[in-house]
């Protein structure tokens, strides 16, 4: 496993978020800070990508024995050819995109009688795009961006049946999928090329309950757990660090038209679920970041890294475990 750094955690720090007063970061400054951090690579959005000589950063990344990953968004087929072409110029392992279709938190109300044919959509893109990457050498990954499901993605990477056409997993969406973190986790596991570690604070509402962007290890996510199955299933997957958004995702599991083209669940899944929530969920307390209570650009800014401090303290002490107990497996080898 190798750990790099996202964009999308320090919008405003990094000047991506249009009202950050700041100037945006570039693709080889990422890098560096990604370094600065001890990390091991990174996740470049796309736009930033573009904005630069693919085969420089490719060379930049080298030289400081970095991975890279792309960021993109969309299922169009030629879109996604011609960033897979780009991400292959700039040396990059895996590139991601995100589908949409259902609104954040997990809501596919608006989406009654179309889910299945948005589906269809979605495949025979992926089918098309899926010979790109195998030629390119590139993986394509689909995220789990709160609006695909387990059973979902299984069966894209199952129809498609490419070496090279995987998963995205974001650790703390599976929740706005109303899924067990550690039940999609080990459902997906075999497909999966490349993490998001994200975590999340919770908190009910009377609707459902609301994921709260915080700092790695200081949430609801089982870290350890996640890392020992990818060990098991997946030991050359990259992991980058990306904090939550800054605005809550509501997840509104209470109201009965939630499951609006959901797949089907049993009563352990969904108790599974709610146990998890009850056992973690805060029943009170200001649960809105920086962002939402219209605080300055700049102190958004420097909560983000506040955070991502706090985050890397904690991945950095996981991963210096992860290292102990593959040397200690190493000696009893």
């Amino acid at each position: 496993m190798r750990f790099g750094l996202t964009a999308y955690g320090t919008v405003y720090h990094m000047g991506i978020h249009s009202g950050s007063n700041r100037v945006c970061i570039t693709a080889k400054e990422q890098i560096d800070l990604a370094e600065a951090y001890g990390l091991q690579g990174v996740e470049i959005p796309l736009d930033l990508l573009a904005k630069c000589d693919p085969g420089e950063v490719a060379d930049y990344a080298r030289q400081k024995d970095m991975f890279i990953n792309v960021a993109a968004g969309g299922f169009d087929p030629v879109t996604l050819k011609k960033a897979l072409q780009l991400a292959r110029q700039a040396g990059a392992i895996t590139l991601r995109t995100v589908v949409g279709g259902a609104k954040f938190g997990g809501d596919r109300r608006h989406m009654e009688g179309s889910w299945q044919p948005f589906l269809q959509q979605i495949l025979r893109a992926f089918e098309e795009t899926a010979e790109t990457a195998e030629k390119t050498g590139v993986n394509l990954t689909v995220e789990n961006h709160q609006d695909l499901a387990s059973e979902e993605l299984l069966w894209l990477c199952e129809t498609i049946g490419s070496h090279r056409f995987g998963i995205t997993l974001d650790t703390g969406n599976p929740l706005a999928t109303a899924e067990h973190p550690a039940d999609f986790y080990r459902s997906v596991a075999p497909y999966v090329k490349n993490v998001h570690l994200k975590d999340y604070t919770i908190y009910w509402s009377e609707e459902g309950y609301r994921l709260v962007r915080c700092p790695l290890g200081q949430g609801v996510i089982d870290f350890p757990d996640l890392f020992r199955l990818m060990g098991e299933t997946n030991p050359q997957v990259t992991m980058s660090v990306e904090h939550g958004w800054l605005e809550a995702r509501h997840v509104r599991v209470l109201q009965e038209d939630f499951w609006t083209e959901y797949p089907p669940r049993t009563a352990r899944q969904l108790t599974r679920l709610l146990r998890f929530v009850e056992d973690r969920a805060r029943h009170k307390g200001d649960w809105r970041t920086p962002f939402e209570r219209a605080q300055t650009p700049d102190e958004i800014a420097k909560y983000e890294m506040e955070e991502m401090d706090i985050g890397m303290a904690y991945l950095t002490n996981q991963i210096r475990k992860l290292g102990t107990r593959s040397e200690s497996n190493m000696t009893q080898g």
